[in-house]
């Protein structure tokens, strides 16, 4: 990323950013903290309204609009799950056609006019059924299809919207600096560091002040002040576009590992050449027609080797070659790439299911229990995720500060542990969370039993643990697939890390299902019902640790075979070496 001169004003351009003009951006007037602080509202109103959302919203469906626990449950993940598998969607629709800056704007209002519609059904007593003072009698009238439709479509469409602005905020704010640049590269880092840290005021600003105002003053204002704060910061989003520097469109890595695929299945019958180095490197050809390829050059590896076929110049066809019909090696290594990292990426997905539990059972819990500090203040249920959200703040400086200078004398790893390390020590924590869960549930149900309340302080180590585990999995996660994804691919991996959250959602919404579905809705053998306190809440608890026991020991056994990039890419340079001095 040189710098060009401006002849003109005497100021310095850059050479792959554009203004809002399409002009070469001006290093003096674009670009910088100006503009990243405006970014960064965005995302910090996105993470408020949508955890402001969903920690309290298995409150509103069951004590509002009278739905069962399993149901408001897999409501809240569902809509989890959508919000970030949607950020793939945003992704692609960024990446291929709008760009960054269109994506925030455009899908900013779509959030906007999902909280405005949300806050209409909540206020408007038509959209809700008739109160009732014991919800947990299950004597109370259900909310009609209609009423919950329009929920949905609220829901949903503020599903849409953090998923297509949420797949942009920290690209295009990264944008605003030329890491070309020494100084700006520094100020790069500082804004990913404010960037995560926006997120986590974010996150406590809706389990605290943005749950009290629900609870206390109601959900019309809560959702009220949320559809407000996004249109404000869609405001003065727009009002920086003059500042904003702007990337050309790269295309989606989607389409990269949908066109190898579908050149490598189209050629499945030819036979593979016995050296690599008649496959097709990416340089012009007469015979192909393609340009040549501006990336890289990766080295050959020979596992997934079907994938190769896609490199194959095919000598009898007479149709003109397009990337659907022959793609370059190093596009096929970097799919290759992929493949090995989806092993890491399926194990990691049980984790947030056991997340997952922190916002709808956990809750529900909490409804049940003395919540009372005092005499005169009831912490809100939802509220209970400060704790959560606490614990990750406490944990990342303990591992900075503490964890990484002992964990360099016996791995004499520089950073103390690595990503799939760092991985391991979160899945373990999710175990101990629901051991920690089950064991209080189990308590909370007895003392429930003999007709006393239990102090909600019981349930806080599952938050701790698991807001603990989340510390360690997330910057884990993020790091392994920033550190593995092939540099054509950068964009990727973002999606493939936000990804195990939507399936870890998705995961509890099937697991309460198939539960639910197997031990009923109602009885003595009943684990999820529509009472706590006349099911069996922690055998569930127990389900997820077994399964998070079996989860940690598959990917131990997969993170021991797996061979760094960093690593891996040493090694066949070292081969290739060899190769070219045996000839």
């Amino acid at each position: 990323m040189a710098s060009l001169p401006d002849n003109n004003s005497g100021s310095k351009t850059l050479s792959d950013a554009w203004d809002f003009k399409g002009r070469p951006a001006v290093r003096s007037l674009t670009g910088g903290w100006a503009s990243a602080a405006m970014i960064l509202g965005v995302e910090l109103w996105e993470r408020l309204t949508t955890l402001g959302i969903a920690v309290n919203l298995v409150t509103y469906l069951t004590g509002t609009m009278h739905l069962g626990n399993a149901v408001s449950a897999n409501t809240v993940t569902n809509f989890l799950g959508t919000s970030f598998m949607l950020c793939l969607f945003g992704g692609f629709i960024a990446d291929t056609f709008l760009g960054r800056y269109l994506t925030i704007g455009i899908f900013a209002a779509v959030q906007a006019s999902g909280v405005t519609i949300l806050t209409i059904s909540t206020a408007a007593p038509g959209l809700q059924p008739p109160r009732c003072d014991n919800p947990a009698s299950g004597s109370c009238v259900k909310a009609t299809s209609g009423q919950l439709g329009v929920l949905y479509l609220a829901l949903y469409l503020t599903a849409l919207g953090t998923g297509g602005l949420k797949s942009s905020v920290s690209g295009f704010g990264s944008d605003q600096f030329d890491d070309a640049d020494k100084s700006e590269k520094k100020q790069m880092m500082r804004f990913f560091s404010w960037f995560f840290f926006f997120i986590n005021l974010g996150s406590l600003l809706a389990v605290t002040v943005l749950v009290y105002v629900q609870d206390n003053l109601g959900r019309k204002w809560g959702y009220g002040v949320c559809a407000l704060a996004i249109v404000v910061g869609l405001s003065v989003f727009l009002a920086g576009t003059k500042r904003y520097r702007f990337k050309k469109l790269v295309g989606s890595p989607l389409t990269q590992i949908a066109a190898v695929v579908v050149a490598a299945w189209r050629k499945r019958k030819l036979e593979l050449p016995s050296d690599p180095s008649m496959l097709y490197y990416g340089d012009s050809d007469a015979e192909t027609g393609l340009k040549k390829s501006t990336k890289q050059s990766l080295p050959h590896t020979t596992d997934y080797r079907f994938l190769d076929r896609a490199a194959i110049i095919n000598p009898g066809t007479t149709a003109p070659q397009t990337k659907w019909s022959l793609s370059t090696l190093t596009d096929v290594e970097e799919v290759k790439q992929v493949i090995r990292m989806l092993p890491t990426w399926a194990t990691t997905i049980l984790f947030w299911t056991v997340y997952a539990q922190m916002t709808t059972f956990s809750v529900s819990q909490a409804t049940t229990m003395d919540r009372h500090i005092g005499r005169h203040f009831e912490i809100p249920a939802g509220s209970l995720t400060v704790f959560f959200v606490g614990s990750i703040l406490i944990t990342v400086p303990i591992y900075d500060r503490l964890i990484v200078p002992l964990a360099r004398r016996f791995t004499g790893n520089p950073h103390g542990m690595s990503p799939l390390q760092r991985i391991t020590v979160g899945l373990f924590l999710a175990i101990f969370a629901m051991i920690a869960a089950a064991l209080s549930e189990r308590k909370r149900l007895h003392a429930a039993h003999n007709g006393v309340t239990l102090s909600v302080f019981w349930i806080i180590p599952q938050f701790l643990l698991v807001g603990s585990g989340e510390a360690f999995t997330y910057i884990g996660q993020l790091d392994f697939f920033l550190r593995e994804c092939p540099k054509g691919m950068k964009t990727m991996s973002t999606g493939l890390f936000l990804s195990t959250l939507s399936l870890g959602f998705f995961l509890s919404s099937a697991l309460v299902s198939i539960v639910h579905k197997v031990t009923g809705s109602s009885g003595k053998g009943t684990w999820l019902a529509d009472n706590l306190n006349e099911g069996k809440l922690y055998n569930f608890y127990w389900l997820l640790a077994a399964l998070s026991v079996v989860n940690v020991v598959v990917f131990l056994l997969l993170a021991k075979g797996y061979v760094y990039k960093e690593k891996r890419m040493a090694a066949e340079g070292l081969e290739m070496e060899e190769e070219v001095c045996m000839h």
